[in-house]
């Protein structure tokens, strides 16, 4: 039996396409000018910055000069909270949601501390934001709504239209991470309504530490750096030309087949649920049953921890969501948010797809999980 590790970690990362590796090299070999360059070897480079634009801006159906590109998902978001509410001085208010990524949290957490309003919006059972919460919470002093398009740890869409909508009737700027959902999901910002939206390379097999920023032409938006004139003014500094390739390839190749691959996804990840839960009695669901990625899998063992699970399941490389510290393992904020008892919570395991998960990585998942809870059981006794 091949007894290789059944990645099933998709949502943390993925590997880099050979299309994309093959598209960088000779951005690492030959290609090496400064896009800022007027000779050849720059302008060779600024082709290469220029078709990428084109190429994640084509994904996400917007124009290429709304593209800025940054370091990462984390980076682009700390733009744009961080870089509306310089520009925006005039108003002191956020809108957030209680299950942001800490790309998102944490920028808040700091404008709180620097004298700003932020109003955190819960989720109902399923995980989705509270849109009348939302309603009641924007105002004529809020600069700034910021919420994930899609929960990293339960996949859960989230109503970003409605949102978006509420924001712009408020004269708030509206803007989504969506580092989770573009390249599993469409993602269009026009049909969106949002002003700023999120891209991270790493999460759709292009490489770590690249990512970018959609700025609707016209928002308001101050630079956190300092420096040249780079990416418009708004991300100074000179451009990772081989990254910001593979980016922009990984964007082309997420296009192609989006929708059979999500629906190829989508059977993959109900199969691996089926079997669980025909085998697992009390095996619960976290997050809405429908509305959420077509890749991910949140779910509850009952009397065992998360980590117990996987742990005893050593084939299979997951995770979920757990803290440990000093010996005390914590829930899943998220679950938590949701209205799950933490003693529920601590059994979540979230297991992810991607392009390489077959049928057989999902029997062999799902068999060494169950023999895992069984013998968690056994020992209990």
């Amino acid at each position: 039996m091949d007894e290789r590790p059944i990645y099933l970690d998709y949502n943390a990362t993925t590997p880099v396409l050979p299309e994309v590796v093959d598209a960088m090299l000779p951005y690492l070999r030959e290609h090496f000018g400064n896009p800022s360059s007027s000779h050849v070897y720059g302008r060779r480079a600024q082709a290469a910055v220029d078709r990428a634009r084109q190429q994640v801006a084509g994904l996400i159906g917007c124009d290429a000069s709304e593209i800025i590109f940054t370091s990462g998902g984390t980076e682009a978001n700390n733009l744009a909270i961080r870089g509306v509410t310089e520009a925006r001085e005039d108003r002191r208010a956020v809108v957030t949601t209680v299950i942001e990524h800490p790309a998102t949290a944490q920028p808040c957490a700091w404008l709180e501390r620097h004298g700003w309003r932020v109003t955190r919006v819960r989720v109902d059972r399923d995980g989705r934001a509270r849109v009348e919460e939302a309603r009641a919470a924007v105002d004529a002093t809020t600069a700034l709504v910021t919420v994930m398009h899609s929960n990293n740890e339960t996949g859960v869409l989230q109503p970003i239209t409605e949102l978006a909508e509420i924001a712009r009737d408020r004269g708030a700027v509206m803007h989504t991470d969506a580092a989770q959902s573009v390249g599993k999901v469409p993602v269009h910002v026009r049909e969106l309504g949002v002003d700023l939206l999120s891209i991270a390379g790493h999460k759709l097999y292009a490489p770590k530490g690249v990512g970018a920023l959609y700025v609707r032409r016209g928002t308001p938006l101050r630079p956190l750096v300092l420096g040249a004139g780079h990416e418009h003014g708004l991300r100074p500094g000179t451009e990772n030309v081989a990254h910001i390739v593979g980016l922009g390839v990984a964007c082309e190749l997420a296009s192609q087949g989006l929708g059979q691959r999500a629906v190829r996804m989508q059977r993959l990840r109900d199969e691996l649920w089926e079997r669980l839960a025909a085998q697992i009695p009390g095996l619960g669901l976290n997050g809405d049953p429908v509305r959420r990625l077509p890749n991910t899998l949140s779910v509850r063992f009952p009397r065992a921890s998360g980590n117990e699970v996987l742990a005893g399941a050593t084939v299979v490389a997951a995770s979920t969501g757990s803290a440990c510290h000093a010996g005390h393992e914590s829930a899943p904020g998220v679950i938590l948010a949701m209205g799950v008892s933490e003693a529920k919570a601590l059994g979540t395991v979230r297991l992810t797809l991607g392009r390489e998960t077959t049928v057989e990585d999902v029997k062999r998942a799902a068999d060494a999980l169950i023999v895992s809870w069984r013998r968690i059981q056994s020992e209990r006794r």
